[in-house]
């Protein structure tokens, strides 16, 4: 033994025994070969690569509920009023003001936790946040940290992934709890005056927090997770969602580990305000933790904010020090209480006065995912077409009238929308409901296309025409224009015959096998008529003078 090359104390790193078919065990022994420096047999040192990290992230999003009112007083929610113009003495904070608990902000929050499969507590109650800012005169926020309205919930969302972006991947990510609060003002810093002015319009204006569980693993899944949130609430009408008036605000807990391993210290992107924003900050945030640990170093529990004109995260706040918010029931409001159905109702009691889960349940619209399925299987169009149609504001609708008004098919039709339709929206920077085309004025184009009095590119040019000319009918640009198919069936042999004259290396090609070479000299039979000739007899009569 003092001739081996390391004590066996060194070499024998762990044994197993592990089951080997029914009568046997084999002796596994992991030996240790940094220190074997034998030159007489070499030992294969047999190394698995370290697990790769992954990112993981949940969200906290607080989205602004859409009432005329704030949460718990009489002042109006009205985004860009002049600063304090909409402030009651209760968001104020006089002393002996009361809050009165808005009705139409408890539904809200009861049907958005219905559209996202939640639990409905019977039994909510209010807590009192502690902490000190300049924008939140009570010095605490009301919320609901101990029995939120609604908890455990899943938001099923979908993208589109694979190669080709065309293959629809369908995820899950559990919402831990809904629950109402309230927003605090807002604070305008004056770098020039060295000041800060404060504007309480926003304070005690009504919002939901959805607090995601950390199931996603990187941008694109939270950006997915968040649009189909934003569209699930804009079709309840709960909240608006628009990010750019902060009506939606993210907040991304990112964290990196190795599978199988404990999660890592976790960082807080706060109030992020645009959905392409929050798939690059997230992005970044889970690369710059890799880079960090896999140098050796440690992540460090902090606040960060996203400077999307750099890419990058930067350091906010340290938040290492827990922070002791004292907690404490909200003594000036009894508990919330909602009702299952009318049955269950008091005696006494009003259902007009009451919040009542199945009549909200009842009156749940369609929602976005199966706007999709049902597109893709009333049309028979593509799935990355329905995102498309329920993504932007409208389309949907507009589709589905210029469908109702026209005998064209679904696929076809789905080509004028999505591709010239949305094309001029985004040149215009406009949206589908600002469209001077209307689904009917795009549905007779498209019949007069489809009964061969105007060819394709054509039709383009008329839709064109339209949008420059609002009011003005298909028929009218064609009439007015001259743009009706050439059918006379002598001028087409002329125009035929004069391009198959002049192009004779095309003619051979055609005659040793290279049909291809056609479609050339039907463009160039297009272009002498400006895209007006009927194409079926071009193409016969440009075979029978190339055979």
């Amino acid at each position: 033994m003092a001739a081996s090359c390391i004590a066996a104390s060194e070499l024998l790193h762990n044994i197993k025994l592990i089951p080997y078919h029914k009568a046997s065990c084999v002796l596994i022994r992991r030996i240790s070969t940094s220190k074997l420096k034998c030159s007489s047999q070499p030992v294969a040192e047999a190394t698995s690569a370290p697990q790769q990290l992954v990112g993981v992230v949940g969200l906290e999003i607080h989205a602004q509920i859409s009432s005329n009112t704030k949460l718990f007083s009489g002042s109006s929610v009205q985004f860009l009023a002049p600063p304090n113009s909409l402030v009651s003495f209760f968001d104020a904070s006089l002393p002996g003001t009361l809050p009165v608990l808005n009705r139409r902000c408890v539904e809200a929050a009861v049907m958005t936790g219905l559209a996202l499969n939640c639990t409905i507590n019977k039994k909510s109650l209010f807590d009192r946040k502690h902490y000190f800012y300049a924008d939140l005169p009570a010095g605490y926020q009301i919320t609901q940290q101990r029995r939120p309205v609604a908890v455990d919930g899943v938001l099923t969302y979908s993208f589109l992934g694979g190669k080709k972006r065309n293959q629809v991947i369908r995820k899950n990510v559990h919402i831990k709890q809904i629950q109402l609060e309230q927003d605090s003002g807002k604070s305008l810093h004056d770098d020039a005056n060295n000041q800060t002015l404060i504007d309480l319009n926003r304070a005690g204006v009504g919002l939901m927090e959805l607090v995601m569980e950390p199931d996603m693993s990187g941008g694109e899944e939270a950006a997915a997770a968040v649009r189909e949130l934003q569209l699930i609430l804009q079709a309840l009408g709960t909240c608006q969602g628009n990010m750019s008036e902060g009506q939606l605000r993210v907040d991304a807990n990112v964290s990196v580990h190795r599978a199988g391993e404990p999660l890592g210290v976790r960082t807080e992107v706060k109030n992020i305000n645009s959905i392409r924003f929050l798939a690059k900050a997230i992005d970044f945030e889970i690369q710059r933790q890799t880079d960090v640990v896999q140098r050796g170093g440690t992540v460090k529990n902090e606040t960060r904010a996203y400077d999307s004109k750099s890419g990058e995260t930067v350091p906010m706040r340290d938040k290492e020090g827990l922070q002791d918010y004292r907690f404490m029931p909200e003594p000036n409001l009894p508990p919330l209480i909602v009702f299952e159905d009318n049955a269950s109702l008091p005696a006494g009691i009003d259902a007009c006065q009451a919040v009542v889960v199945q009549t909200i349940k009842e009156g749940l619209p369609e929602l976005p995912g199966i706007k999709r399925d049902r597109l893709v299987q009333a049309y028979g169009i593509l799935p990355e077409h329905s995102f498309t149609l329920v993504n932007e504001d409208g389309l949907m609708e507009y589709f589905e009238a210029v469908m109702r008004a026209t005998k064209m098919e679904p696929r076809k039709v789905i080509g004028w929308v999505t591709n010239e339709l949305v094309g001029l929206l985004k040149q215009q920077n406009t949206s589908v409901s600002h469209s001077p085309v209307t689904p009917a004025a795009l549905a007779e184009l498209l019949e007069l296309q489809e009964a061969g009095h105007i060819s394709s590119s054509v039709a383009k040019q008329v839709f064109q025409e339209m949008w420059r000319s609002p009011g003005k009918t298909g028929a009218e640009i064609i009439r007015e224009q001259d743009l009706g198919l050439v059918s006379d069936a002598a001028k087409l042999h002329r125009v035929c015959q004069k391009v198959v004259d002049s192009h004779p290396d095309e003619v051979c090609a055609i005659r040793s096998g290279n049909k291809k070479v056609l479609n050339r000299l039907m463009g160039l039979v297009q272009k002498e008529l400006k895209g007006r000739a009927d194409p079926v007899l071009v193409r016969e009569i440009l075979q029978e003078k190339t055979s």
